[in-house]
């Protein structure tokens, strides 16, 4: 289906509210389009009963909601089986499942995970966690003053035979660029190493195909990707899943139970203790459904364009640098999703809060990439992230009110 801008924006309630809002936060946050929240209704209102335990109608009939949501996600991802999909409530209890189960497992004193100064503390804290557990090392991977990856780094790193894990987002939540994937799974499996990749922010801005990409671990959520909250998904391969042991105990996980000890359920259902966020995975499956509409390239080329604004009307303003400051930042970098910038003189708090009165929605801080924002030097940033349903006319607009807050804020 072409890209009708204005036809997308009709399917978001949020964007018709009055004053009409212009959401530039989607890196942190996407909108949820009509098709999603009627899929969530529909099971709330007709279906709402818990999956894989009864045998009345609404219990099977949500139990086959739930596990034919699976399988879109199977799909939309291009996993071979349905059972390496893992349901989770988020990107990041996806990748503390990684950490706990496959990590304490298999990685002991010694052995070494790979990171990059790019990450989300979410494919941070995990690791360093496991660090104080089993006692492994954390060695990191920098970036140049262009922002790009120091891949002499990693295989510095990979030549030491210690690396069992380089573990690495798909997609920078603060600089828009996206590492070289299949580079770093080329080397890393070159060297026998894992990899797992961050794509909580790439998941919404390019094609995730896991046997192309040939990642041994993926995790994303959904709320960035115009679905509900609560909702996120790990893939692995299905002989690594079958070599982890349980990471939450309960209800579902479990094949048999006595005063003695239990013995685990079969996958999907080992890493699924509890009930399961069965209202979420399908509105996530309706949320795919609902993008698979567009294709790639269209959104791509919607979302460069965007950014192609975003950087011509920002660079107008004074005092104002992109990230990373040291480099000759160009429209021609094709970041994906999100630029940030600092604006001299005026503390990114102050700047979103008075754009945010103005119905003017950034984000200012240091997007939980603390390690990041001291390697470039500065303590917090403004971020500008862009979804489907954004216009060239909000940015125009955003960059003129950025402009005239600098000058109220500086006198």
């Amino acid at each position: 289906m072409p890209l009708s801008i204005s036809d997308v924006r009709r399917q978001f309630p949020f964007l018709e509210a009055t004053p009409q809002p212009i959401y530039l936060d989607s890196a942190a946050m996407a909108q949820v389009p009509d098709a999603v929240l009627h899929a969530v209704q529909q099971w709330e209102h007709s279906l709402r009963s818990n999956v894989h335990r009864g045998m009345h109608d609404r219990a099977e009939a949500s139990t086959i909601a739930y596990e034919a949501a699976r399988s879109t996600v199977q799909k939309f991802l291009n996993a071979k089986h349905p059972d390496t999909i893992i349901f989770t409530k988020s990107c990041t209890e996806a990748i503390n499942l990684v950490a706990r189960s496959w990590g304490d497992a298999h990685l002991q004193q010694g052995d070494a995970v790979v990171l990059s100064i790019l990450e989300h503390h979410s494919n941070i804290v995990p690791w360093l966690q496991l660090k104080e557990r089993q006692g492994i090392d954390v060695l990191w991977v920098d970036i140049d003053d262009e922002g790009n990856l120091r891949y002499d780094q990693l295989e510095q790193h990979l030549h030491t035979g210690r690396v069992k894990l380089v573990a690495i987002t798909a997609l920078s939540n603060v600089l828009g660029c996206a590492p070289d994937t299949a580079r770093i799974i080329d080397l890393a499996h070159q060297s026998g190493a894992l990899v797992l990749l961050d794509a909580a922010q790439a998941i919404a801005h390019m094609p995730m195909d896991v046997q192309s990409i040939d990642c041994d671990f993926l995790a994303f959520s959904g709320h960035k990707l115009y679905a509900p909250t609560g909702v996120g998904v790990l893939y692995a391969r299905k002989s690594i899943l079958e070599s982890m042991p349980p990471f939450l105990g309960g209800g579902m996980m479990i094949r048999n139970v006595t005063t003695e000890g239990f013995s685990p359920a079969e996958l999907p259902a080992t890493f699924e203790a509890g009930t399961p966020p069965i209202a979420q995975a399908i509105g996530l499956a309706a949320a795919m459904e609902w993008l698979n509409q567009y294709s790639w390239e269209a959104m791509q080329t919607h979302e460069r364009n965007l950014l192609t604004q975003a950087t011509t009307s920002l660079r107008q303003i004074s005092g104002l640098q992109f990230l990373p400051q040291n480099s000759s930042f160009s429209i021609h970098h094709s970041p994906f999703g999100c630029l940030s910038f600092t604006l001299e003189g005026v503390h990114p708090h102050d700047l979103t809060e008075i754009l945010g009165r103005q119905g003017i929605a950034l984000r200012a801080g240091h997007h939980c990439c603390m390690p990041l924002h001291k390697r470039l030097g500065i303590p917090a940033s403004t971020r500008l992230s862009v979804g489907i349903y954004n216009t060239k006319e909000e940015l125009e607009l955003c960059a003129k009110a950025i402009d005239t807050a600098r000058q109220r804020l500086r006198g």
